[in-house]
């Protein structure tokens, strides 16, 4: 193993707490440290940062991170300063100085990580002072932002080429969580990446559980969403501003703590909204996809998406910004045909170039949106990625559609299109079938056609459904060009004329799962549970002192982890992923205080909680109480309180033996466990030394030999 790669580890473990690389992060590291372009491709909540941060604590100088949003930079920083790694940035938000005290820190070699804007890197005379510093590493953030190709084009990353001119010896990375393979090679030529290494991580998100229903009736159902997400935070994408605004207020008249974020209020609302839900003192944020990749925001218990996406890139980014941290999470899409047609509208007001391939992308959306096997499956091949059977975590395995004869059904429509001149739309076609009465059907005179009214059993959501999949199916046509008219096909002629068969999918709305049905939680799963949230309302409180987001102190999945474990010791929690020195230093005696305090009010109320029961007699004895006073309290023999002295001892706790053992007997016992060796057991112990000391004294002498205490 390389000298770099081991110091990698080493700071990965000290700085943020895992004793492990994610799959591919040890080679992306390694290539970096040996000063290789490098484009990754990882998906949201992946650790693309630890990509760059930790080659930036291992290599001399410094690291520049070039992100687009100061949220971002603010946030990322934090977290960094947080985890004891010095990290600092420079944007407009800053006073000159501000930026000129950050300069020189930089300068002095106080830091390790630099982010910096688009414009602040390119702003005069920049470079220059870039060219004084010992810079080691380039990173771009959000690298699909240079491309054209790609779903969140921003002008100002491609003028990013000048680093590859200004520094073409320094190693460049770039990472993006979303880049089709057009997208993928127009990042390398517009970053001029000298022969990159590419990683494509996985776009699995196994933790993210895909659901899509019908757009009707979608805040009632966002409602019942919520009642199964109580205090969760979770994030709203509508389409328009008028409806983040909308969507709020009506949220709010029922109860929730929500507010709304869109690229029309002034930046001072925008940052206060923002905020609020990082800080955890909003719920729900209802935005537009202007409140994108600021959002670094690790414990995200859902997304939903009020309107259908334009593109799968998209759709794959924002519920991304679910789950970060590895935990369960929803992601909830709300889908009618009326959303393409509005999406489509105003995606043909682009540039003519663009357009095309905008509707393409619009096109693959829908077809997953109205997907009759496994969404997951879908959403990975979009990306390049086969997956070799269902995920079993989507609407679609939970609920496998049922196939049927749908030949006659099919028929009607077709007939019904034919006999209509095939000019009218899908909802004036549901009209016709179903057998309505209004204006627009009896005006044209389509009351008087042979298949009015022939598909009257059949409910409208279910009709559009059905004409869904024809339309899939290549049964009947849109043509867009003529206010989104039905067309026949010759595939159409087949039904009709030539005795082809056709099977549709039925679907069910999916049954929530909160029915009766729900076995009662286990004891064990509720003291967790229980736990999880004391911990959460600790990590706001500590949170809230250091003017941080809570998930900077530690994540969901960190807390769960805790909650599971109940570590009450340093070994312990250090052994918790993302506990880490710097951060137990900070925070770990917070926690485990918190822990054993938990333990000891659930072990008074009766609750029986393993590992428990020394810290109830390590709470009565900080209290002042004799080991005989506690095992009277306790209804417990003296000897088993004696053990539990011990057992803390053994655990690191400040346990006093000199008051339970003379030195005369300390050294007696010294000198049997040096003669029978650290690993003889207390038996072997007691009878060597003739039965004259009890088991209580030998142990607390083992123990504080073996912890090589100072008598």
């Amino acid at each position: 193993m390389s000298t770099g790669i081991r110091e990698a580890r080493e700071a990965l473990k000290l700085y943020f707490g895992y004793e492990q690389f994610r799959p591919m992060q040890e080679q992306i590291i390694s290539n970096v440290l040996g000063g290789q372009d490098v484009l990754v491709l990882m998906p949201t909540g992946g650790g693309k940062s630890v990509c760059y941060q930790v080659p930036a604590v291992v290599m001399p100088g410094l690291c520049v991170v070039v992100s687009p949003l100061i949220a971002l930079m603010k946030d990322q920083v934090e977290a960094l300063l947080v985890n004891g790694i010095p990290a600092a940035y420079l944007n407009s938000s800053q006073s000159g100085e501000e930026q000129y005290d950050i300069e020189n820190k930089c300068l002095n070699g106080a830091i390790k990580l630099l982010y910096v804007s688009p414009e602040k890197l390119l702003s005069a005379g920049f470079f220059s002072f870039l060219k004084r510093l010992q810079v080691s590493l380039f990173a771009v953030d959000e690298a699909h932002c240079i491309s054209a190709w790609g779903h969140d084009f921003r002008p100002e990353y491609t003028q990013l080429r000048a680093l590859k001119q200004q520094f073409p010896a320094i190693p460049v990375v770039a990472l993006t969580a979303t880049a089709d393979k057009l997208t993928q090679k127009d990042i390398q030529e517009q970053l001029q990446l000298n022969q990159p290494e590419v990683f494509v991580a996985s776009f699995d998100r196994p933790n993210i559980n895909l659901m899509v229903q019908s757009g009707q009736n979608r805040l009632h159902k966002i409602t019942e969403f919520l009642g199964r997400h109580h205090g969760q935070p979770g994030i709203i994408y509508c389409l328009s501003r008028k409806a983040t605004e909308s969507l709020a207020k009506k949220l709010k008249e029922n109860g929730y703590n929500a507010t709304f974020y869109h690229a029309g209020m002034n930046a001072q609302l925008r940052a206060k909204a923002q905020e609020a839900f990082l800080r955890d003192d909003v719920q729900i944020v209802c935005a537009t996809i202007a409140f994108g990749m600021g959002i670094d925001k690790s414990n995200v218990r859902w997304v939903i998406h009020y309107n259908l996406p334009k593109n799968i890139e998209g759709y794959y980014q924002e519920i991304g910004r679910a789950g970060r941290d590895g935990a369960k999470s929803d992601a909830l899409l709300f889908y009618s045909f009326a959303d393409v047609i509005n999406m489509r509208n105003m995606l043909s007001e682009n540039d003519k170039a663009q357009t095309e391939l905008q509707l393409v992308k619009l096109e693959r959306m829908q077809q997953f949106a109205e997907a009759t096997f496994c969404r997951r499956r879908i959403l990975l091949q979009y990306f390049g990625e086969t997956m070799p059977k269902d995920c079993g975590n989507c609407d679609i395995c939970r609920n496998p559609p049922t196939s049927f004869d749908g030949t006659l059904l099919v028929q009607k429509a077709l007939s019904a299109i034919a006999r209509t001149q095939e000019r009218v739309n899908m909802s004036l076609l549901v009209d016709v079938l179903r057998g309505s009465r209004n204006s627009q059907v009896l005006s044209s005179g389509y009351d008087r056609i042979k298949t009015y009214g022939a598909g009257r059993d059949i409910g409208t959501l279910d009709w559009h459904r059905y004409l869904h999949q024809m339309l899939n199916a290549g049964l009947i046509e849109l043509a867009y060009d003529q206010n989104y008219t039905l067309k026949l096909t010759d595939q159409s002629r087949q039904v009709l004329f030539e005795g082809r068969k056709i099977e549709l999918v039925k679907f069910e709305e999916v049954k929530q799962q909160d029915e009766p049905r729900i076995k009662e939680k286990p004891k064990r799963e509720i003291i967790r549970d229980a736990l999880f949230e004391r911990l959460r309302a600790l990590r706001k409180r500590l949170a809230d002192e250091l003017n941080v987001p809570p998930y900077v102190v530690f994540t969901d999945s960190t807390l769960q982890e805790m909650a599971a474990e109940k570590p009450t010791n340093k070994i312990a929690m250090l052994s918790i992923s993302g506990v880490g020195a710097q951060k137990f230093e900070r925070y770990g005696h917070d926690f485990i205080s918190e822990i054993i305090a938990f333990m000891t009010e659930e072990q008074a109320k009766g609750s029986a909680i393993k590992g428990a029961t020394h810290l109830v007699t390590w709470e009565a004895y900080k209290q002042g109480y004799s080991p005989e006073e506690i095992a009277q309290q306790r209804k417990l023999n003296p000897i088993t309180i004696y053990s539990h002295l011990a057992t803390l001892l053994e655990q690191g706790y400040a346990i006093p033996v000199k008051d339970f053992v003379s030195k005369r007997e300390y050294d007696s016992i010294v000198e049997a466990i040096e003669k029978l060796g650290r690993d003889a057991k207390l038996k072997e112990l007691f009878e060597y030394l003739d039965e004259r000391y009890e088991y209580f004294k030998i142990r607390l002498s083992l123990a504080m030999y073996k912890k090589q205490y100072a008598w």
